[in-house]
């Protein structure tokens, strides 16, 4: 019996440096940061063969792979940005430990504190029902919606319309949402860029700029950087068209001009100009008016599940 369990333990102290290197990289995940004022990013971290596939989304912009950093055991840095010029590079430093990832962002000689959480799966059943659609733009006035900096707020309500005379502020609605239904109109100008943010951190993409601008999953009808659209419809400049969206958890379906273009997709984490990054809370509906002035908007309608 002794000799069995010295065999036992032997085999074990044996089995550890393998099951060691099977672990997974503490970084596989993906995680929400909250970097200051209206700022978040987002890591997705994957392993294949050995190796980190990671993903970046930072404050603006497109989420993009990072393929400069270095992993030693549980710290990670990770080279987002070359220095250009007069431009100092980006660069974080990041430890993991539980389910949190803590670190420094650095550029040049400014620093800032970094904690990440790992972000929720938001799994959910669609609801069994839905409350009818109920009205969030009264057509006269601005009620119900306020400016992102109301010092450049060029948004203004005119003959039924939601209308942004010039780029400056973005607008958010004061009522914040979890799953719903969204009904809503936008009739964007040649060489225009908006869009439309879920709970104020998946935006679909509303745009009609150069065609080769913008790829697939950054086009028109996509959410931004992740989830191109099944089907690329006409383009109509000018013109009113209609989007009619369901989110529940983050999935999420889209339908253009009545075709159904993103079917229950999974939408991997925020995009680029979230409000933040708490992915497990309500949030508003939020209007970009930051890139293009003439964009309109109209009949704006949300349904909640019923309870």
């Amino acid at each position: 019996m002794k000799r069995f369990a010295a065999f036992l333990l032997a085999g074990s102290v044996c089995l550890l440096p393998a099951l060691a290197q099977n672990a997974p990289s503490p970084f596989v995940g993906r995680w929400d940061f909250n970097t200051g004022p209206l700022r978040a990013n987002w890591l997705g971290v994957t392993e294949k063969q050995g190796a980190l596939d990671i993903w970046f989304q930072p404050t603006g912009g497109n989420v993009y792979q990072v393929k400069d950093y270095k992993l030693t055991g549980s710290h990670l840095t990770l080279n987002l940005q070359k220095a250009e010029g007069k431009n100092p590079g980006l660069i974080w430093e990041l430890d993991a430990a539980g389910d949190k990832l803590t670190g420094t962002q650095k550029r040049g000689s400014n620093q800032l504190a970094l904690t990440g959480v790992r972000a929720p799966e938001l799994k959910r059943n669609p609801p069994a029902a839905w409350t009818d659609p109920e009205p969030l733009f009264n057509g006269k006035d601005l009620s119900g919606w306020e400016p992102t900096d109301a010092a450049h707020n060029h948004w203004v309500a005119r003959d039924g319309e939601l209308l942004n005379e010039t780029k400056g502020a973005n607008l958010r609605s004061t009522r914040k949402f979890d799953d719903f239904k969204l009904h809503i109109e936008f009739n964007c100008p040649v060489d225009g860029n908006s869009g439309v943010y879920l709970r104020g951190r998946y935006e679909v993409q509303v745009e009609y700029e150069p065609l080769d601008r913008n790829p697939p999953e950054r086009a028109i009808g996509s959410i931004y950087g992740f989830l191109a659209p099944s089907e690329v419809l006409p383009r109509t400049p000018g013109k009113w068209e209609t989007y009619d969206v369901t989110l529940v958890g983050r999935t999420v379906t889209v339908i253009r001009n009545g075709k159904l273009t993103i079917d229950r997709k999974e939408i991997p984490g925020i995009t680029g100009g979230a409000l933040d990054a708490n992915e497990g809370e309500p949030g508003p509906f939020y209007i970009q008016g930051d890139h293009t002035g003439g964009m309109k908007y109209r009949d704006i309608r949300v349904s909640v599940p019923k309870p």
